[in-house]
């Protein structure tokens, strides 16, 4: 029973020093003199609570989603289009939990002991709503010009396999880059937007961390 509670107070102490860690890391900014244009490219920054994903127009100035992920790789190939949700996580995660309540504890141990093969997430949307879980994000051209060409480093090559996603309107695809505790799913998200000159934290690996400093408006009142 000692041997029991003297783990269980390691554990619980790990955690508490990583999310004191996360919460640190993740208020120090990165490019912190940037605001947001009143005009440009609008992109959105989405989350599910634990997941953070890059919601992007399918077709800009800068860049056709289109040629880089067909929509003949979903099964409801036929609807209309408006944007993609582009993000990055553990291979393993991704392909075999698709609810939370999936994930196993022995999953989450190997993952923060020995990390992960990356993958890529790309679910096609219509015309998708601004909410608290959705939210609009502003881009001078240039910036998300580097936006786009942050994302390219992560993109998976031309022979790559992919997988049937959650549903008929999304799918994963093999990518580059190793998951670790300091190199998570948020982390990359936050990335992204610092490759482009967003004020975002240094170190995210929390959804909270990211969204925090996403306001749920453009103007920045909720």
């Amino acid at each position: 029973m000692r041997r029991t509670r003297l783990a269980a107070l390691a554990v619980a102490a790990t955690v508490a020093l990583f999310a004191l860690m996360a919460g640190i890391g993740s208020s120090i900014p990165r490019n912190a003199g940037w605001q947001a244009p009143a005009h440009g490219v609008t992109i959105m920054v989405e989350t599910n609570g634990v997941h953070t994903a890059l919601v992007l127009p399918l077709v800009s100035e800068q860049v056709d989603w289109r040629r880089v992920f067909p929509v003949q790789h979903v099964a409801a190939a036929g609807r209309p289009y408006t944007h993609l949700a582009i993000s990055w996580g553990e291979r393993e995660v991704f392909l075999n939990t698709p609810t939370w309540w999936d994930l196993r504890p022995g999953t989450v141990a190997r993952i923060a002991g020995l990390g992960g093969d990356g993958l890529l997430h790309v679910a096609h949307y219509v015309r998708p709503a601004p909410s608290a879980q959705l939210r609009p994000l502003v881009l001078r051209p240039e910036e998300y010009r580097r936006l786009v060409a942050a994302i390219g480093r992560s993109l998976p090559p031309p022979e790559a396999r992919h997988y049937p996603g959650y549903g008929a309107q999304d799918v994963f695809y093999d990518a580059p880059g190793r998951y670790t505790v300091r190199n998570t799913c948020n982390q990359w998200t936050s990335d992204m937007l610092a490759a482009a000159g967003v004020r975002i934290g240094w170190w995210t690996p929390a959804a909270g961390g990211v969204m925090k400093w996403v306001p749920e408006t453009p103007d920045g009142n909720s």
